[in-house]
């Protein structure tokens, strides 16, 4: 007999609930419904009652789920309007952690009710892409459990030009910047950090699993039905660049596979939300010589196709940039040529030029003649140290992975 909801999804049987209702306390006042504000009088009563249901038996069923998940429904919708009515900065946590708490009941209803798990887990990834952890952060534990349940994507034939097949046509410029294999701290510290010096790292990553493991087809089996924020378009200064959530699947399909047109995967909690990613890759060891925690550095993740470009751009911490799989053609800018590399003059993209720096219009931007640039192909297996300040101009080559580490 098929599945609920069509053959090859997978749905929760007795057994994965039984995994499911572990996670949670035994009874249900251990279960708190704490917020760390206040919130309108009408979402407490909405909040105990989904709570309710979930605890009235030993596995909520039919009119029960429904019931739960229709109250998952609602405090999303409600605590939505609160997300969107202004600056995401002014947004109280308390409303976040109502959103949250409406997406894990939403999601715990979907796998009590023996529903299929791909809307289970999109309500986990929601949860934790725009809500705020809620007891010990029940949604990341919940879709730990689930993941291993979910089908596995069918196998994708490379794209051309990918790491797997084929590589695109050889990037435009000189391989000027230095490359250094394994250097000891020391001999970074003293001759690139300090002196704030760009360079190409090699070998310094060899030993990440990821090295040997990721591929477009790794990311269809392990992260597919996982739902992530995904930009759409060339470069964020486009016009036409705009957001949008999609499961890993999709944003593969439209935009690697079948390249209906430019999107890129560019993440800063794609490793929170699937540590199985987080576990192949590694903090290097050249960033003790910050001055932060280790907490205190940020993991972004970058996918994308051929093509993808962030104009040149200048960041406000130090960057290692880890090329895992494909090439990126780069340039870097000094900080002491900002003046010829004309930055916008509005104040949310002050630290970006106006400057198409492979089609320079060097009658509207004369001075950026004057700018003297480095460049590379940074290829897999590559970390660049990009200073903090340091212009820097990237376009992907081919299907491309890069993990970047911010730190101060």
């Amino acid at each position: 007999m098929a599945a609920p909801g069509g053959a090859g999804e997978a749905a929760a049987g007795p057994a994965l609930w039984a995994e499911v209702r572990a996670l949670l306390p035994g009874c249900e006042e251990e279960l708190t419904l704490a917020l760390s504000g206040e919130v309108e009088d009408c979402v407490l009563p909405l909040l105990r009652r989904a709570r309710g249901l979930l605890y009235s038996a030993g596995r909520p069923c039919g009119e029960a789920a429904a019931a739960l998940r229709r109250l998952g429904d609602v405090l999303r919708d409600y605590s939505w309007e609160k997300l969107n009515a202004g600056p995401w900065r002014e947004v109280r946590k308390a409303w976040r952690q109502v959103y949250a708490y409406g997406c894990l009941f939403g999601a715990l209803a979907e796998v009590a009710a023996g529903r299929p798990l791909p809307r289970a887990v999109r309500l986990c990834d929601l949860g934790l892409l725009l809500g705020a952890a809620v007891l010990d952060d029940a949604l990341a534990r919940l879709v730990r459990v689930l993941q291993p349940h979910l089908p596995r994507a069918e196998r994708r034939e490379p794209a051309a030009g990918s790491a797997e097949g084929a590589h695109a046509d050889p990037a435009p410029g000189p391989v000027e910047l230095p490359r250094l294999r394994c250097p000891s701290l020391e001999h970074f510290r003293d001759n690139y950090l300090i002196p704030q010096k760009p360079v190409v790292l090699e070998g310094i990553i060899d030993h990440w699993p990821c090295m040997k493991k990721w591929s477009v087809d790794y990311f269809c089996q392990v992260a597919g039905c996982r739902t992530v924020p995904v930009e759409l378009g060339g470069r964020y200064t486009d016009e036409e660049w705009s957001q949008k959530l999609m499961t890993v699947s999709d944003f593969i399909d439209r935009y690697i596979v079948n390249k209906n047109s430019l999107g890129y995967l560019a993440q800063h909690q794609l490793f929170d939300q699937i540590p199985e990613l987080r576990e192949d890759i590694s903090i290097p060891d050249y960033c003790c010589l910050g001055e932060g925690e280790e907490d205190d550095i940020t993991i972004n993740a970058w996918f994308g196709p051929e093509g993808t470009i962030s104009p040149l751009h200048q960041d406000p911490q130090q960057n290692f940039l880890a090329q895992v799989f494909g090439r990126k053609y780069i340039r870097l800018y000094s900080p002491q040529d900002s003046e010829n590399l004309y930055p916008h003059e509005s104040q949310i993209l002050h630290n970006t030029s106006q400057v198409d720096v492979e089609d320079p219009d060097l009658v509207k931007f004369p001075n950026f003649r004057k700018a003297a640039f480095q460049s590379c192909i940074l290829m897999p297996g590559q970390v660049l140290f990009i200073p903090v300040k340091y212009w820097h101009y990237v376009r992907s080559l081919d299907i491309s992975f890069s993990v970047s580490f911010w730190w101060s």
